[in-house]
């Protein structure tokens, strides 16, 4: 009888500590609590499909979609992976394709997340999906598309390392020193 108590005990130890090592796993990862629905990390064995959005013409894939419930209600939270630690800044750009997930989460599952999650090695940071973000990713997606037909387009960044890892270089003519 000692042997199946002590057995038994064993068991549930082990296992709240896989309980408690898999809690600190999630944390480090950023994600909220919810139900993770769509991943494009590679941690899976398949990657879901993108989102995509024809009202808008984007398509796109968040690393983590995370169906979650915010003050009660059901929510979609997108979250950005960055394999960096955080900059004193979130770059606009990351902070730019998070918006575009929200959007895409907007127009695909007709719910509004009210945020995304940008995650940092060290940190994760709650980006508030606004009025004026939403804009920003539609005037973007814009220029974007205009600048497709332009005859030419300047280079936007003076940032060599950039210049250094593009595949454009040799082309581009304006080379940042």
């Amino acid at each position: 009888m000692w042997i199946i108590l002590l057995g038994a005990l064993f068991v549930l130890g082990i296992g709240g500590l896989l309980l408690w090592r898999g809690r600190k796993l999630r944390a480090a990862t950023g994600l909220p609590h919810g139900e993770i629905v769509a991943s494009d990390t590679g941690a899976w064995e398949t990657v879901d499909a993108p989102l995509r959005s024809r009202r808008y013409g984007l398509v796109g894939r968040p690393d983590y979609l995370v169906r979650s419930r915010v003050k009660g209600r059901a929510m979609w939270i997108p979250v950005e992976v960055k394999s960096a630690r955080r900059p004193r800044q979130p770059a606009a750009g990351h902070i730019l394709q998070l918006a575009t997930y929200c959007l895409l989460v907007e127009d695909v599952h007709k719910t509004r997340p009210a945020y995304g999650l940008l995650h940092y090695v060290d940190v994760t940071l709650e980006i508030p999906y606004t009025d004026a973000l939403r804009q920003a990713v539609l005037d973007s997606a814009d220029a974007i598309r205009k600048a497709r037909h332009a005859p030419d387009v300047p280079r936007t960044h003076t940032v060599a390392a950039r210049c250094r890892g593009c595949g454009y270089r040799a082309a581009c003519g304006e080379e940042a020193l």
